[in-house]
């Protein structure tokens, strides 16, 4: 009796690759170019780019528009439903230092590569799916790189995860008469790792890639459902398991002359780490199980990214780039906390880099084309006894800014 634990924040499943105002402007096409701090997140191997120490952070923030409209054959049909929650925000910071006499370089990250929020309303046929969830996902990421050869440099670091989870949905397919609701909440942390390279085979041509490791955490935490008039109030110790997904990026730059970088990325994040787990509670309580099953059997989606950057006098540049990003989450255990689909990613931006002071600010638009849900089936006990799914069309559109400022010194 839990809801399906995924839901939009910006990209594909909930994951977070905006880490950078430059970045972000150029369609995240940066695993080949990754010449400023935030490759720490990108790839760690081109802070060996970088002289000296050197700091920028920035945040991410977001509008988005999601809507549900159930099929024909629901009685709430012609009806159309927003979500509740339309803002977020992600902040970053990235440091850098590169001794003058070793062919080392240090970095730290701190960002968060995952996390989102959603919240439905009580009225639409799919409560006992699911309501409401929200995911904090922060992660510390020190890292080492080495210059093998001028135009070759490796890299390497340790992600250290922590992750807030919460999520809820009803008993029954009516808020009222009686109040009804399932929550869980849980934190934990987890450890991964992180790796880089960059190649230079020739002063116009760069090649990238990174590679995160999945990373298993447990969420500890508690259970709170009630079920009235049969259940009041009920609050339990709780945990339950998930795998956080590997991804892989590998991207080619291309700069024909100093001016200009158009470069093309494709990005891997394997979301079948996301199949199947359950909720263990502390103990059995009426009209509750100890253990309570999930089915999410998500599927590995790629990002496909192109950015390019046209470089002018005094230090200013200007970005845009595109991003097509596939659905990660079938039809057959859909989930509306998720609302996943194709999109499609415009992005823009402009930026200066000074001696020493260094800025950058993008635009962000994401659409997603209507996406129906055909064949759905809950992913958990309370939908299933009250014949709800998520079948229905969704649709999503996003508006983003992302800032970002550094210092080199």
């Amino acid at each position: 009796m839990a809801a399906a634990v995924v839901w939009k924040a910006s990209a594909n499943g909930f994951r977070l690759p905006d880490q950078d105002a430059f970045a972000t402007a150029r369609g995240e096409a940066f695993v080949a170019t990754a010449d400023n701090p935030s490759a720490v997140f990108y790839n760690p191997a081109g802070i060996t780019q970088l002289e000296g120490n050197n700091i920028r952070g920035g945040l991410y923030g977001i509008y988005l528009d999601r809507s549900f409209s159930p099929p024909g054959t629901a009685p709430n049909h012609g009806h159309t439903y927003d979500n509740l929650d339309n803002y977020a925000a992600a902040p970053q910071l990235f440091y850098t230092y590169t001794p003058t006499n070793l062919p080392l370089s240090f970095g730290l990250g701190v960002y968060a590569p995952f996390g989102g929020v959603s919240s439905w309303p009580q009225n639409t046929g799919f409560r006992s799916v699911a309501i409401d969830g929200s995911l904090t996902y922060l992660t510390i990421n020190p890292v080492v790189a080495y210059k093998v050869l001028p135009s070759l440099s490796i890299a390497a670091g340790m992600m250290v995860n922590y992750a807030d989870l919460e999520m809820s949905q009803g008993l029954l397919k009516n808020q009222l008469p009686s109040t009804n609701f399932f929550r869980f909440t849980g934190d934990g942390w987890s450890v991964g790792y992180n790796l880089g390279a960059l190649w230079q085979p020739h002063e116009e041509i760069s090649i990238g890639a990174t590679f995160r490791s999945s990373a298993s955490v447990t969420l500890d935490g508690q259970t709170r459902y009630e079920k009235l008039p049969f259940v009041s109030r009920t609050n339990q110790s709780a945990k339950t398991d998930f795998e956080f997904p590997m991804t892989v990026t590998v991207g080619l730059s291309y700069r024909p002359t100093p001016k200009w970088n158009l470069e093309f990325d494709a990005d891997y994040t394997d979301w079948s780490s996301f199949g199947k787990t359950s909720i263990h509670q502390s103990s059995t309580s009426p009209g509750v199980a100890k253990d309570i099953s999930l089915t999410l059997d998500w599927q590995a989606s790629w990002m496909y990214e192109f950015g390019v950057t046209r470089y002018f006098a005094h230090g200013w540049h200007a970005s845009a780039g595109f991003v097509f990003n596939e659905n990660s989450v079938p039809n057959a255990y859909y989930s509306p906390l998720a609302a996943d689909m194709d999109r499609y990613v415009f992005s823009a931006g402009t930026g200066y880099k000074g001696r020493h002071f260094n800025f950058d600010v993008a635009y962000q638009c994401a659409y997603g084309p209507t996406h129906t849900v055909t064949g759905s089936q809950p992913s958990s006990v309370p939908a299933t006894s009250t014949g709800q799914t998520a079948n229905g069309s969704y649709d999503f559109i996003s508006h983003a800014v992302i800032v970002s400022a550094g210092w080199h010194f």
